[in-house]
């Protein structure tokens, strides 16, 4: 089963949005399933068959997640990272602000779906293949 530090190695080439397919494509081969990454804090689950789950602990101190969704405001910062314009970090603050608590990308789909902190559906997009 793969471990954090194949996941740390595979993340590491990712400078961009624009590197997000390659990446997902290299962890969906090591038997990643679906994983969740919450804005607040960085922390990520990864999860493999047989309830195999790898956890990335917090990566920086706590962002706060507005309370009120600005749909259009994330998506078209999501637009920008997704075209290299922005870092990871300055995505997940434009996130933050746009009320967004934390997105799944499921492996089976080839999909990334964002939520809002009611547990909502903002937004779910197809991942390149």
């Amino acid at each position: 089963m793969f471990t954090i530090d194949q996941i740390k190695a595979a993340h590491s080439k990712v400078k961009s949005g624009a590197d997000f397919p390659a990446y997902i494509r290299e962890i969906k081969a090591m038997g990643v399933t679906h994983y969740e990454t919450y804005v607040n804090n960085g922390h990520i689950d990864y999860h493999g068959s047989g309830n195999y789950t790898a956890k990335v602990p917090a990566k920086y101190e706590a962002l706060l997640i507005a309370d009120t969704t600005n749909t259009e405001q994330f998506k078209a910062g999501l637009k920008d990272h997704q075209q290299g314009k922005t870092d990871f970090l300055t995505f997940l603050s434009m996130c933050a602000a746009s009320g967004i608590e934390k997105w799944e990308v499921c492996m089976d789909k080839m999909t990334c779906t964002y939520f809002d902190k009611a547990g909502n559906e903002v937004l779910e997009e197809g991942i390149p293949q």
